[in-house]
């Protein structure tokens, strides 16, 4: 039996892309299993018994080393900021590329504390900040000064330490530029080096209050436990800085969704499911349903999904248990189609990524093409004409060419850069000043004006003839031609609406990093946790891969 692919103008709706849930295809996860079998270490633990100094922590594999160089510092209650804005942090870190020297490091204490305004270079490859979750962390401390461990469901209310509020990389800040080393093949996957500096800050976190609280009271106290570190993740705060990248990589974008819609789509082709991968698949839905009731927010449009979701979910194993036959075939496709007519959509994309859990065979060979040559789209094919350009846009945009612009209902928000940190933010056309500064990121207004432009066109036009005269359309018309060989590559919606939900942005990409614990501060942030489950540093060699759902909080 053939599936086809789900259509790109259901998959790529925002309310669609907004309901994406972590899954084996994560950068995350991919990441552990690449350095699975590298050899960590703590190479530098010099803080003093406040846990202010320098911190070192590496990945090795026979000449290639990767090392995350920590600096704890002392922060003021009143200094301590979430915002992109803020000059000080709890902790900075910078991802080396091989052993730093101590040159290298009295280099990098002048600068890494300072983020945006220091200078890094080439050998550097990511660039992070965090702060103390400081409630849970003077929490765990306390009770490991005193010799006992803290409550574990006291802890579940946080879920980290710390949280981080950017991670920099690809070029930034004098970080080292993509090119240099693309062709690796242990970070090959997107973001992968991002990735192993919040797994490593992870453990920094744990080493760091361990070293306070035995500084604290040397002859009571304890370490924390092994497991609690485990069910500890890092937080991160996003906000829009986020939105515009699924807009402005195309290709990419394309790559990250097709990947899943691949997955899907031979998982649904399998005629006979084997009393084991189902068996897989059903103990993670379970497991799972313990992880989402566990999410606290105070967001009531979360709260509001989550409870949805748990609906779906109970609703799910009601059908499994009366209605499915493991014995019958091709029973993953009766699933999907019996929760496309039930379940919220929210439902139906975390029975997604639970049905790829038994299938390393599927997932694995599509990580590595996760990643994209933009370079190789960017290029518009000026000999095509018209007749091609019009005939596209007519099957790929159907749905967009729908939206009356000329309403201001359609045309209200407008993307621009912050002045003082260079951050996109979003405005109200009718009511904030700065609408002459927009970015080019309106692009279902932007089709909706090309079609219009070319529509009494001649056929036979050449694009080349039509950019002459046309400038200003450039970019739109590579997307169009773009999204010919990539058809995953354009979010369906209109992104200066007045109903988009930035969030919706911020939560599809985070679903690809592995986040989970969405918590919106409002439209526009939110709180997420990454790692929260997984195996420590040192047993990445021997780790269960289906360690999200098995948190204990």
């Amino acid at each position: 039996m053939q599936v086809p692919l789900r259509d790109p103008k259901i998959v790529m709706k925002l309310s669609r892309l907004g309901s994406f849930h972590q899954s084996k295809l994560s950068f995350l996860r991919s990441f552990l299993n690449e350095f699975k079998d590298w050899k960590y270490n703590r190479d530098l633990f010099d803080l003093n018994d406040r846990g202010f100094g320098v911190a070192i922590y590496s990945f090795s594999k026979e000449k290639k080393t990767y090392s995350l160089v920590c600096f704890a510092n002392e922060l003021k209650d009143e200094e301590r900021s979430d915002r992109v804005i803020a000059t000080k942090w709890d902790a900075a870190f910078a991802l080396y590329d091989g052993i730093p020297s101590k040159i290298d490091i009295d280099r990098l204490s002048q600068n890494v504390p300072k983020q945006e305004v220091g200078r890094l270079s080439y050998k550097e490859l990511t660039l992070s900040r965090a702060n103390r979750s400081v409630r849970a962390f003077n929490y765990v401390v306390e009770c490991l000064s005193k010799g006992i461990q803290p409550n574990t469901n006291e802890l579940s209310k946080v879920g980290y330490l710390y949280r981080t509020t950017a991670v920099y990389g690809s070029g930034k800040f004098g970080l080292a530029d993509r090119f240099r080393i693309k062709n690796r093949d242990e970070i090959n996957g997107p973001f992968r080096l991002e990735m192993m500096l919040v797994y490593l800050v992870r453990q920094f976190t744990f080493d760091q209050v361990n070293h306070i609280a035995k500084h604290k009271n040397p002859k009571d106290a304890v370490e924390l436990d092994l497991d609690i570190c485990r069910n500890l993740g890092i937080g991160n705060s996003t906000g829009l800085g986020m939105a515009p990248f699924i807009v402005n990589h195309p290709s990419l974008l394309n790559n990250w969704i097709l990947a899943k819609e691949t997955a899907l789509k031979k998982i649904r082709e399998i005629e006979k499911v084997s009393e084991e991968e189902f068996k897989i698949f059903y103990n993670c839905l379970i497991k799972s349903l313990k992880n989402v009731t566990s999410w606290n927010t105070d967001s009531e449009y979360q709260k509001k999904k989550i409870n949805n979701l748990i609906n779906d979910l109970q609703n799910l194993i009601n059908y499994l248990k009366n209605n499915i036959d493991k014995s019958n075939f091709y029973i993953f496709d009766k699933l999907y189609n019996w929760a496309e007519e039930n379940l919220s959509e929210e439902g139906v994309e975390y029975l997604v990524s639970i049905m790829m859990e038994p299938y390393n065979e599927i997932t694995d060979p599509l990580i590595s093409k996760m990643s994209s040559d933009e370079d190789s789209s960017f290029n518009i094919p000026v000999d095509r004409t018209i007749n091609d350009l019009r005939e596209i846009i007519e099957k790929n945009y159907s749905d967009i060419l729908k939206i009356d612009f000329s309403k201001n209902e359609n045309n209200k928000k407008f993307w621009f850069i912050s002045k003082n940190k260079e951050e996109p933010r979003i405005g109200d056309r009718f009511e904030d000043n700065g609408s002459e500064l927009e970015q080019p990121t309106a692009i279902a207004r932007d089709i909706k004006k090309l079609y219009e432009t070319i529509f009494t066109l001649k056929n036979s036009l050449k694009i080349g003839n039509f950019l002459l005269r046309n400038n200003d359309l450039r970019h739109i018309v590579r997307r169009v031609f773009i999204t010919e060989k990539y058809p995953y590559s354009e979010i369906q919606d209109n992104t200066i609406g007045s109903k988009l939900v930035p969030i919706d942005m911020l939560r599809l990409k985070l679903s690809f990093f592995g986040a989970v614990k969405f918590d919106p501060r409002s439209d526009k942030w939110l709180r997420i946790c990454m790692f929260q489950g997984a195996p420590l540093p040192n047993e990445l060699n021997s780790f269960n891969q289906y360690w999200i759902y098995n948190q204990s909080n």
